[in-house]
């Protein structure tokens, strides 16, 4: 496999080590980590200066009674028994936290056309995050952004006017890029992909389609 070329942009990492990522785009992050090294590192330096600040950030007194409320208003369990949350470990081209997302099951495939598949793993208000079967040699719709998309490679490759993206390798795409995705042969490309806004298709047959398949 070759090296990792493509990593997260330094204000997306820190936006995700502040919890302020939207889940859509955190889920790429947290795959995209879980594979590079570099990234992986960078992370824990942000985490690690987000840490510092909060140490050196002068404490405030809270009354007993807004504390009081506090706690009230969280939603702890009825039950004296702790309820852990199931992990799951990675999966052949999945990493942990897609197999955490899918719940412990493979990906559950709707087809596209013309051999290609999606499979959402989640959406609400903020974004949507997708896998996408791309089978080798094929080329995705010619397409602009309305908004935010970030793009992680699992299996295969693909590329675009921006470059070439292979295994662990995370593409950013925004209102400035407009792009035609072509996998290479080979095996088909395997994609999490998340967006927070509908893609502009530039032909026609992709417009009608898009509300049947919410891409």
């Amino acid at each position: 496999m070759k090296p990792i070329a493509h990593h997260i942009p330094d204000e997306i990492l820190v936006a995700y080590a502040a919890g302020n990522l939207p889940h859509a785009f955190s889920l790429v992050v947290a795959a995209h980590v879980s594979m590079c090294d570099e990234c992986r590192v960078r992370l824990g330096a942000h985490q690690a200066v987000g840490g510092a600040v909060l140490e050196d950030t002068k404490q405030m007194a809270v009354s007993a009674d807004l504390k009081d409320r506090l706690f009230d208003a969280i939603d702890l369990p009825t039950s004296t028994t702790a309820v852990l949350a199931p992990r799951y470990q990675a999966s052949g081209i999945f990493p942990a936290p897609i197999m955490e997302a899918l719940g412990g099951i493979p990906p559950k495939w709707k087809s596209l056309g013309f051999g290609a598949r999606q499979s959402v793993v989640a959406s609400d208000s903020q974004g949507a995050v997708r896998l996408l079967y791309i089978p080798g040699g094929m080329a995705m719709p010619d397409h602009g952004h309305n908004g935010l998309e970030l793009t992680l490679v699992l299996q295969g490759a693909f590329r675009d006017e921006t470059g070439c993206f292979g295994v662990g390798d995370i593409e950013v795409a925004d209102n400035d890029v407009e792009h035609e995705p072509i996998a290479e042969d080979g095996p088909a490309c395997i994609c999490l992909t998340a967006t927070d806004a509908n893609l502009r298709f530039r032909s026609f047959l992709p417009r009608l389609l898009q509300p049947l398949f919410g891409i």
